[in-house]
């Protein structure tokens, strides 16, 4: 009985921690390009700005959150002092989806139901039915991007994208974590698509 109850308790614990993070599996792209001789560790940085990011308010926590996850990988922003120019890219879709997560096509889904038979008798008989469905889940498509650029030259030296599909609504935790997805392995990333998993909190 104690080595049940131990055992219990073990797997209650187990599911009790399971349910506090989830897990977030991020498509990611990276290329890395920098001449021979340049060593992009412990670079310096400063952000550059499309015009039509300039007014708009989120390219600021965007940049913030790249901020963060390039200080992770050793980058430095420092604007008087930048060797590289940092272009920030993000966007996000929500759509939704059929039973295998698949994006459903425009009018495919409405609340509402209903039929009509007609058949002989003693007189015609019309009946008509009307219910509700449940709506399918709505997911979430995010996309993050970094082009780092060498100032002296023009060059693009390192480029990464990350993408993510699911459930989750709350845009903020979900657009930082792309872009520690984007920057796993910098500056050596491995090439072609990988998948980058980190666990954050529910």
């Amino acid at each position: 009985m104690r080595v049940l109850f131990i055992g219990l308790t073990l797997a209650a614990g187990l599911l009790s921690g399971c349910a506090t993070v989830r897990l977030i599996d991020s498509d990611v792209v990276s290329v890395a390009a920098a001449p021979a001789g340049m060593n992009l560790q412990g670079a310096k940085y400063r952000f550059e700005r499309l015009p039509s990011q300039a007014n708009n308010p989120e390219a600021g926590l965007a940049e913030q959150q790249a901020q963060a996850a390039m200080a992770a990988v050793g980058l430095v922003r420092d604007d008087e002092h930048a060797q590289l120019s940092v272009l920030v890219g993000f966007a996000g879709t929500q759509y939704l989806a059929d039973a295998w997560g698949r994006p459903l096509p425009p009018g495919a889904w409405s609340p509402y139901y209903g039929s009509i038979s007609m058949g002989r008798g003693i007189g015609p008989n019309v009946g008509l039915g009307m219910g509700m469905r449940f709506p399918p889940p709505t997911q979430y498509r995010r996309e993050v991007s970094l082009i780092m650029r060498d100032l002296k030259s023009g060059q693009v030296v390192y480029e990464t994208r990350a993408t993510h599909d699911g459930p989750w609504s709350d845009s903020a935790l979900l657009f930082a974590t792309l872009f520690q997805a984007a920057m796993a392995n910098f500056p050596n990333p491995p090439a072609g698509l990988r998948r980058v998993n980190i666990e954050i909190p529910r």
